[in-house]
């Protein structure tokens, strides 16, 4: 009986050996693929960097024919239409999550959340086309002259809204990014609202609470660091995002002065331009170096978001 007891135990440690083992080997590759690629690209935007130092991350320039290029534009592009697309669809996944967890009857709530995923699920190159086809001419028609009408004749933020109405530009490329990113956040906003305990939430309606104030005083705080988390990760898709922005941005090597200006991001400017590049090229040194800076901007998003999740001192 007592060799089969320590029959059986030296076969326990041995599969929590094995399963520790392979977890430690899971995590130490993920960190050894991400060294890797950012390694990879450092080296290979290594001659730009030498090239043009400091100044191609503040020039505007992009001009293969004269081999000088610059980073301010993508740059701009990137960063502007990605907090352009968080501001508008932050909220209306917000809306999204709260209907579903909260008012929504329950009959309703699997079919709009099983349509919500399925939004997901679509390819970025199709979000594009149904850009360029169907969003593109509504803005050049109807959204953009109404708009630089209206809105472009105030003395502070009319500028933001002026030039012609082409439709394609820094906004259409925010709208289809928040489309785009609107899935991935209500579905985890809605996944953790979820999760809340129920007395949680009944204990405030006893005491009179309303809906809102439930939501806002119980679950957002409940939930904070699980929404945070699922708004990065939409922000994650819209820095990314390469084809969809492609067909709807300009793709102009200049920066736009107005919302309706056309411009460019590094996703975008590296998909048209790296096919033309050619191994050992300045331009392809170039391209990589763009790369390696987007991975830099992801990467201070993820330390912000950090900052935003740490727990606040009590006094």
């Amino acid at each position: 009986m007592q060799q089969a007891r320590r029959t059986a135990s030296r076969g326990a440690n041995l599969g929590d050996f094995v399963f520790a083992s392979l977890t430690r080997i899971a995590g130490v590759f993920v960190l050894v693929l991400l060294g890797a690629i950012i390694v990879t690209l450092f080296i290979g935007g290594l001659p730009a960097f030498e090239k043009f130092g400091v100044g191609f991350l503040t020039s505007t320039d992009w001009d293969p024919v004269q081999e000088v290029y610059g980073a301010a534009v993508p740059v701009f592009g990137t960063v502007v239409t990605a907090v352009l697309a968080l501001i508008v669809s932050v909220p209306l996944a917000f809306g999204i999550a709260f209907y579903l967890t909260e008012l929504a009857p329950q009959w309703l709530r699997r079919p709009v959340g099983t349509a919500i995923e399925l939004l997901a699920a679509v390819p970025s190159i199709i979000y594009g086309m149904w850009g360029f086809f169907v969003i593109v001419p509504i803005m050049a028609q109807y959204i953009q002259p109404a708009v630089i009408d209206s809105v472009g004749e105030l003395p502070l933020i009319g500028p933001l809204f002026g030039g012609p109405a082409f439709g394609t530009g820094i906004l259409t490329a925010a709208l289809i990014l928040a489309v785009m990113i609107i899935p991935f956040i209500a579905a985890t906003m809605r996944d953790v609202f979820l999760t809340v305990p129920p007395v949680f939430k009944e204990s405030a309606y006893g005491l009179g609470c309303t809906t809102w104030e439930v939501m806002r005083s119980i679950v957002i705080p409940y939930t904070r660091t699980s929404v945070v988390g699922g708004i990065m990760l939409g922000l994650g898709r819209a820095l990314g995002e390469t084809m969809a922005v492609t067909f709807v941005i300009g793709n102009t090597n200049r920066i736009a002065t107005t919302l309706f200006g056309p411009g460019n991001t590094i996703a975008s400017l590296v998909a048209l331009e790296f096919p033309e590049s050619q191994s050992g090229s300045l331009k392809l040194s170039a391209l990589l170096a763009l790369g390696f800076i987007l991975f830099v901007i992801s990467f201070i998003v993820l330390a912000i978001s950090r900052v935003l999740l740490r727990p606040r001192l009590k006094v």
